[in-house]
């Protein structure tokens, strides 16, 4: 029986055209099946069009009309695709990866690094392996297909700005690859559901990169302005502390106003672990601080943006950061 799947078309480069400013997203949601008329016959597929944005202005709350879109339409079709941006796609899947939980039918995002106008275009295979997916009968869960590549949706990260390759699995095996119009896993995933849907993130976090001889007073504005930081520390998660040992006063003043603070590293790939060293171990020790491990930055902050919006206080937001959600905290 014939899968039925929804085309939702958000922007993006793979539905831009040029203009005298650069190129602009103005390709509709049926403009773009159009130019891949052959997925007709995989599966029916309805479309629609929330808005038409470069992923650069993309904000959580257009993530969050989304996961209100699947969630209203949920029981009328088998699978979701979404068309979205590249530069903040990473962060996209990363968050309906945490607002949509559990979920037996795939969720699927995918996008271009060239327009699908183009002739030398990425667009068209991509969208195509991404129906592909969503119309696979053992697809589920959040995914981001790019290049070939199946990629859980919290381990995507965006590596290469120009080349077809533009997105890795960061710490975690790719889930499949399509060759030949055909998906061939590599792990074989299980949602058994029910599905649970969220709607609502706390968008007041930064993130803070840390960089050689940075001024701890930096974190005085972050106290004042945010609910949470998420600070990308040195190596396998090491912090200064000079001679004053000021940075380590500042992450105290930030706890003790009630501002969440998590550690990740700003290497890549193998994760954190501050206890490794004594310039992370006795930071974490003292104020028995958050860690991110494994997780890459963009999950780090949209699991950061769900847990303050679905926690009342301190302790259940502790809680719900530590909990594993699929494979977040591996």
């Amino acid at each position: 029986m014939s899968k039925k799947l929804l085309l939702i078309a958000t922007g993006g480069t793979i539905a831009s055209r040029p203009a005298e400013d650069g190129l602009t997203p103005e390709m509709t949601s049926e403009e773009l099946l159009q130019c891949i008329p052959e997925v007709r016959s995989l599966c029916e597929i309805d479309t629609v069009q929330p808005f038409n944005l470069d992923s650069t202005n993309m904000r959580p709350q257009n993530w969050v009309e989304l996961v209100k879109i699947i969630r209203d339409k949920y029981e009328s079709y088998d699978g979701f695709v979404i068309t979205h941006g590249t530069d903040t796609m990473a962060y996209a899947a990363a968050t309906l990866y945490y607002l949509i939980q559990n979920s037996p039918k795939p969720v699927v995002l995918t996008g271009s690094q060239v327009s699908i106008y183009a002739r030398d275009t990425d667009a068209r295979e991509n969208l195509r392996n991404a129906i592909t997916y969503a119309a696979d009968d053992d697809a589920c869960g959040i995914h981001l297909v790019f290049d070939n590549k199946v990629i859980c949706a919290n381990r995507a990260q965006k590596t290469r700005t120009r080349s077809f390759n533009a997105f890795s699995s960061i710490d975690y095996p790719e889930v499949a690859v399509i060759r030949g119009g055909e998906v061939r896993y590599y792990i074989r995933e299980s949602f058994p559901g029910p599905v649970r849907f969220y709607d609502a993130l706390d968008s007041r976090v930064c993130v803070i990169k840390l960089i050689p001889g940075m001024a701890p007073g930096i974190l005085d504005y972050v106290a004042e302005h945010a609910h949470a930081v998420v600070i990308e520390s040195f190596g396998v998660g090491g912090v200064p502390y000079y001679d004053n040992d000021e940075f380590t006063e500042k992450i105290g003043h930030l706890l003790r106003n009630h501002v969440k603070v998590i550690f990740t590293t700003q290497v890549s790939h193998e994760g954190s672990d501050m206890e490794l060293y004594r310039v992370g171990f006795r930071i974490k020790k003292k104020y028995e601080l958050l860690e991110a491990y494994t997780m890459t930055t963009e999950a780090v902050v949209a699991k950061v943006e769900w847990a303050l919006a679905n926690s009342a206080d301190d302790e259940e937001f502790r809680k719900l950061f530590l909990t594993p959600v699929g494979n977040d905290r591996l």
